[in-house]
C-alpha cells in the first residue's frame, strides 16, 4: 500500500502550476474591466486543479499498465513502482475528475452558460485519452495539442468569460503565452524520458524531434511565451515587470541548451513550473491594470 508521501509524489505537485497559472491570468484579464467575483474564480480554480490532478493520476495509471514508466529517470510512479494497485490509482483519477466536474457544473449553473458542460466533458476526455484508451494521442506526438488547448486557451479564456461573459483580446493573446509555458513543462518532462519512452513505444514530440531539436523547441516555447506576455502589457510600465522573468527563463533555457540530463532535467521541470507561476502572477497583475506599479 502506498504511503502518504508516495501519494503526494503521485500528485506531481511541480506540475500544478500549469493549472493554477492560466486561471490567475484569466482573472487578471477580466479584472481590467470588472471587479472579480471571487466565488466564480474559486470554482474555476477547483476545476483546473481537479483536472490536473486527475490527469496526473490517469497518466500514472495508463503509463503504468503499459509499462512506459518502469525505467524512469525521475520520481517513481505509483502504478509502475507497485506502490499502489492500478485500480486504486485509476479510482483516484476518477475522484479528481468528479470533483472538477462538480465544480464545473456549479460554475455553469451560476453563470447559466450551459455549453460550458460540453467543454468540461471534452477536457475530461482529453485528460483520459492522453495516455489512456486504445490509441492514446500522447503516444502519437500530439500531447502538446492537448496542452495548448486545455492548459492555455480553455482555462484563461474560460476563467475570464465566467467572470463577466466577455473575453477581451488580451485574454486570447495571454492564453497563447500560458499554453507555451505549459508546453515547455511537458517538453522538459518528455526530454528527460526520451530513451525510456522510445523503449516503451511512447512517441512523444520530444522523441519525434530528437534530443537536440527538442531542446531548441523548449527554448523557443519559453522565450516566445515571454514575448507574447510582454505584448499584452506593452505601452505600460507593467511590461518591465513581465520582462523580469527573462532572468529565470535565460537560466533554464541555458541549462537545457547546455545538455542537461537526468536529475538536472528534473530541476528544469521544477523550475519551469515555478517560472510559469511567477510569470502568471506578474502577467495577471499587468492585465488587471490596477496601478499597483505605476509611479
Amino acid at each position: 500500500m502506498a504511503t502518504a508521501s508516495e501519494w503526494v509524489e503521485g500528485l506531481r505537485l511541480r506540475t500544478l502550476a500549469a493549472s493554477v497559472s492560466p486561471v490567475l491570468v484569466g482573472l487578471g484579464a477580466s479584472w481590467r474591466v470588472v471587479a472579480p467575483n471571487w466565488g466564480r474564480a474559486a470554482l474555476a480554480l477547483v476545476v483546473a486543479l481537479g483536472m490536473q490532478i486527475g490527469a496526473n493520476f490517469a497518466n500514472d495509471y495508463s503509463d503504468g499498465i503499459r509499462g512506459a514508466d518502469v525505467a524512469r529517470q525521475g520520481p517513481q510512479r505509483l502504478t509502475a513502482s507497485g506502490a499502489a494497485r492500478p485500480a486504486t490509482v485509476r479510482n483516484a483519477a476518477l475522484v479528481s475528475f468528479t470533483v472538477a466536474a462538480a465544480a464545473g457544473i456549479a460554475l455553469t449553473i451560476w453563470t447559466k452558460q450551459w455549453w460550458l458542460i460540453g467543454i468540461g466533458a471534452l477536457a475530461i476526455a482529453a485528460a483520459w485519452l492522453y495516455t489512456g484508451g486504445r490509441r492514446p494521442y500522447g503516444y502519437r506526438a500530439l500531447g502538446e495539442v492537448g496542452v495548448l488547448i486545455f492548459f492555455g486557451l480553455v482555462p484563461v479564456v474560460g476563467t475570464c468569460y465566467t467572470q463577466y461573459l466577455q473575453v477581451p483580446w488580451r485574454a486570447w493573446v495571454a492564453s497563447a503565452a500560458m499554453a507555451l509555458m505549459a508546453c515547455a513543462i511537458l517538453m522538459a518532462n518528455n526530454l528527460r524520458d526520451i530513451t525510456t519512452d522510445q523503449q516503451a513505444g511512447k512517441i512523444t514530440l520530444a522523441v519525434k524531434l530528437g534530443d537536440q531539436r527538442a531542446r531548441l523547441v523548449y527554448a523557443w516555447e519559453m522565450w516566445l511565451a515571454l514575448v507574447i506576455g510582454a505584448l499584452c502589457a506593452i505601452g505600460r510600465l507593467h511590461v518591465l515587470i513581465v520582462l523580469l522573468m527573462a532572468v529565470p527563463v535565460a537560466r533554464l533555457t541555458s541549462l537545457v541548451s547546455s545538455g542537461a540530463k537526468g536529475q538536472d532535467l528534473v530541476t528544469v521541470l521544477r523550475g519551469t513550473g515555478q517560472t510559469e507561476l511567477c510569470f502568471a502572477i506578474l502577467l495577471g497583475l499587468a492585465l488587471a491594470d490596477l496601478g499597483l506599479f505605476q509611479q
